[in-house]
């Protein structure tokens, strides 16, 4: 269990960091819980006022039991639901069985030993006069019928319904409302912090309490220290709501390895598990620590059950790996020098008729070695990807461990094999400067082209189009095929390359931008694959510009796929026409048979030329110049083959695309006036 030891290491590093309490791991013996209702109470257990909380987290004492509880009385230690706490919960009809005697019993031997503290102790006292339900039901908190029943529902004809029943969840359009969590204020002298949950003196005090609730103690599998096991682990990793576990050992009749293990509930209870003897101290702090870095949005990668983390031990930022290489900021460098002032402005218009590889190369190069220069040469780096394949069980679908020299040369090393100009579109302040960030509004926007290797997500989207729609299991799946190839330098599949490029080779079937995206991510997958091929003699490497030494036969096919879309691009223009290009409506099909398509797209280019030659004459010789040259360049045999183009007239599409973009007599400026997402 290497990755238990490293989030225990990660724990303790992280709660020496030098930042505030609440962005620190939680502590342990603690659970996070939303919560609904706060009651304010004074330090002799008299109620005060209550009010409703909305889309508030807090961090609450929680018991080995109850803070992965799912069903079956386990109280938490102080602020708990209705049903735990409230001992007039049943005779106000509460729909659940009402468990007051445990969470009281509970409370009381806390406040009676000496860890106790006079907020737990003022919520005993107020607690043990049985009225939780009463005082919020005068104080307009919880709703009654005309019987004195908690009401499951809220009628129409009543008006607006109370902030309680917005906040509670609700099934089959019931609720109850025993299931809202209460967490205490106590306003008193001598109290410092009156809200419980902030209380770290509180908390320090329920820690000291429940380490001492354990009298089976073993050998800790991952600490190799003897402390009391853990029972029972942690769940509400990725969220409050999250009930799956990593570690759960509550089958005793259908184990993969049934007889191998002789555990039964009673040999639990007084030797531990034979399999898997882990300190309750060490299970509390691992989860607590993968809890944090899943929260951490720099450190975590979220699509749906599935979440992938990437971090350091030390608690030191690292180059996020799930991100495109446009999204890093360039401009931040740490511990490096700043670029020259000519390499520095990234989004800047570029000029695409010359390879860009050795400024992107350098702007990276930079990026990462701010990296390099804070984290320590035998920093751990660890990635883990953890799924679910029931609501109540989650296991961990990658692992890998690696030092920060390894960990950034091979993200770096992704970044460059798989760099080409991407469409991004942003906003451009009139008064110049760096863009602002895209909005889902519909604004008129520039459309650029920036080098970059394209984010796993994008790469998702351009490969499968809307399949990945519902389909849950093709993108998980999906991304455990392309971690390997960012963090172990692994070729990427080659069905994920051909799909790409038979999504790029068929614009009619989608957006304009989004065909536009498809193009980029397209040819980034398919230099990046001839980069990385299995077979040295199959690699090679493309230019991230126009290559006019080139003479493929598919490379220059796709150079004039690019010329006859710009020659009827600009005609269309210059008549206010609106309709895609031949070229654009017949790429698929030139993709497969170019010779014969080819013929056909350039006979419906004359009417163009020949309104062109009067109102464009210049333009139309320049471009005219480009096709013959491009044609000359052509073997006779190989022209007139029949056979089917490989991804790589994308490329000499998309680079001859983007050099025409860039000189001035074939420029058309380009605007994007639809809503991306």
């Amino acid at each position: 269990m290497s990755w238990m030891a490293r989030l225990y290491d990660t724990y303790e590093q992280a709660m020496q960091l030098d930042v505030a309490e609440d962005l620190k791991p939680i502590p342990i013996y603690h659970t996070v819980q939303n919560t609904h209702i706060n009651i304010v109470i004074d330090g002799h257990g008299n109620f005060k006022r209550a009010k409703v909380l909305e889309k508030t987290q807090i961090v609450l004492p929680a018991t080995e039991k109850s803070a992965g509880r799912s069903s079956g009385e386990a109280p938490h230690a102080l602020a708990d639901k209705l049903q735990y706490l409230a001992g007039d919960y049943a005779s106000y009809g509460g729909v659940k069985t009402s468990y007051f005697d445990g969470f009281q019993a509970q409370l009381a031997g806390w406040c009676c030993s000496e860890f106790s503290h006079p907020s737990a102790c003022a919520v005993l006292a107020y607690v043990s006069k049985s009225a939780v339900i009463s005082d919020l039901t005068q104080a307009q908190i919880t709703c009654v019928d005309d019987a004195g029943q908690l009401l499951t529902s809220w009628p129409d004809s009543a008006g607006e319904a109370p902030l309680l029943f917005k906040v509670l969840p609700k099934e089959a359009g019931k609720l109850d409302q025993g299931n809202a969590l209460v967490c205490w204020t106590v306003e008193a002298d001598g109290i410092e912090c009156p809200e419980t949950w902030k209380d770290t003196e509180l908390q320090r005090q329920w820690i000291a309490f429940d380490s001492r609730n354990s009298d089976l103690a073993a050998l800790c599998f991952v600490s190799g220290s003897i402390q009391p096991i853990a029972l029972s682990h942690p769940a509400k990793l990725r969220g409050s709501d999250d009930k799956a576990k990593l570690i759960s050992s509550n089958d005793m009749s259908g184990f993969t390895f049934k007889g191998r293990f002789t555990d039964n509930k009673e040999s639990i209870k007084k030797m531990g598990l034979q399999s898997a003897a882990i300190g309750s101290v060490t299970s509390q702090k691992a989860h607590n620590a993968l809890r944090w870095l899943i929260s951490r949005s720099k450190q975590s990668f979220h699509k749906g059950d599935q979440v992938i983390v990437a971090w350091a031990v030390s608690g030191k930022e690292i180059p996020d790996p799930m991100v495109a290489t446009a999204d890093y900021d360039f401009d931040s460098y740490d511990k490096v020098e700043p670029l020259p002032s000519s390499e520095s402005a990234i989004d800047a218009d570029v000029d695409h008729t010359i390879d860009l590889g050795q400024s992107y190369a350098a702007k990276l190069s930079r990026y990462m070695n701010g990296y390099r220069a804070d984290l320590a040469v035998n920093d751990r780096i660890s990635i883990m990807a953890i799924d679910s394949a029931t609501p109540g069980r989650m296991g961990v679908v990658y692992y890998r461990e690696t030092l920060p020299q390894e960990y950034i040369d091979t993200l770096s090393q992704w970044h460059t094999d798989f760099a080409w100009p991407q469409r991004m579109v942003s906003e451009v302040p009139e008064t110049g400067g760096k863009p602002k960030a895209k909005t889902k509004s519909k604004t008129k926007s520039k459309v650029m082209w920036r080098c970059s290797a394209p984010s796993p997500y994008t790469i998702l989207n351009a490969v499968y189009g809307d399949i990945i729609k519902g389909n849950d299991s093709l993108k998980k799946n999906f991304y455990q095929r392309i971690i390997p190839c960012i963090l172990e330098g692994r070729s990427i599949p080659i069905d994920l390359v051909q799909r790409s490029v038979q999504q790029a080779s068929n614009p009619s079937g989608q957006e304009h931008w989004a065909w536009e995206k498809s193009l980029g991510v397209a040819c980034s997958l398919y230099r990046g694959y001839y980069l990385r091929h299995p077979r040295i003699e199959q690699q090679k490497e493309f230019a991230m510009a126009l290559d006019t030494k080139i003479t493929s036969r598919d490379y220059l096919y796709g150079r004039l796929l690019a010329l006859a879309e710009r020659l009827e691009e600009v005609a269309l223009r210059a008549a206010s026409v609106n309709r895609p290009t031949t070229a654009n409506r017949l790429m698929q099909r030139f993709s497969s048979r170019p010779y014969e398509t080819w013929l056909t797209i350039y006979k419906q280019l004359d009417p163009y030329m020949r309104q062109m030659k009067t109102s464009r004459p210049g333009f139309l010789i320049n471009i005219n110049k480009e096709i013959d040259a491009v044609m000359a360049m052509f073997d006779r045999d190989e022209f007139v083959d029949g056979k089917a183009l490989s991804g790589e007239f994308l490329l000499g599409f998309h680079c001859q695309r983007l050099a025409l973009n860039h000189k001035p007599e074939t420029q058309i400026e380009t605007t994007a006036t639809t809503t991306e997402e």
